[in-house]
């Protein structure tokens, strides 16, 4: 790497694991390279979630947001997202739909996930979403946003990591079916 830091190319499954330190990143290729990134995060998380639906996920995240951010704006839609992840180069989506009702100025808060989460460990999903919730509260990624992010989940740091980690897996094992 001759001194410079690391930069992915657009396709390249490393790209989720771009901010992390060379030493992880090795660690990282060299399970994949071993054909073990796979199994690693089986064993870590072997289960897969049940929310499957728009209205199941809307359900979901309305029972995250009242149990941690009772005084947040309203949700008005939680959905799954198909186009999220190649369109936005985003997993999940938070947006303010502004809409004039009668002399006044409404803001209705919007969630998109990216659909490929229907497929995810319970755990991955859980993040996502907390991340979108946390941005009803703090919209930029600052300090305040991560401990909010914590708040509601005690292991959102493992946990997003680990979510790259299974991204990076799915496009290796696609490539490697291919």
């Amino acid at each position: 790497m001759n001194g410079n830091t690391w930069q992915p190319g657009a396709k390249d499954p490393m790209r989720f694991l771009g901010g992390y330190p060379p030493e992880v990143l090795d660690q990282v290729r060299e399970l994949a390279s071993a054909g073990r990134l796979g199994d690693h995060l089986a064993r870590r998380y072997p289960q897969r979630h049940a929310v499957q639906t728009d209205r199941a996920l809307y359900d979901y995240a309305t029972e995250l947001k009242q149990e941690y951010l009772r005084s947040a704006p309203p949700l008005h839609k939680v959905g799954f997202d198909a186009t999220l992840d190649s369109a936005h180069k985003a997993l999940g989506l938070h947006t303010a739909i502004s809409r004039v009702q009668g002399g006044k100025l409404k803001a209705k808060k919007e969630i998109r996930v990216a659909s490929l989460f229907k497929d995810a460990p319970p755990e991955f999903l859980r993040m996502i979403v907390v991340h979108e919730l946390s941005h009803l509260k703090e919209s930029d990624h600052n300090k305040a946003f991560y401990r909010l992010c914590e708040h509601m989940e005690p292991r959102y740091h493992q946990l997003e990591f680990d979510t790259r980690l299974w991204l990076a897996w799915r496009e290796l094992d696609r490539a490697a079916k291919a």
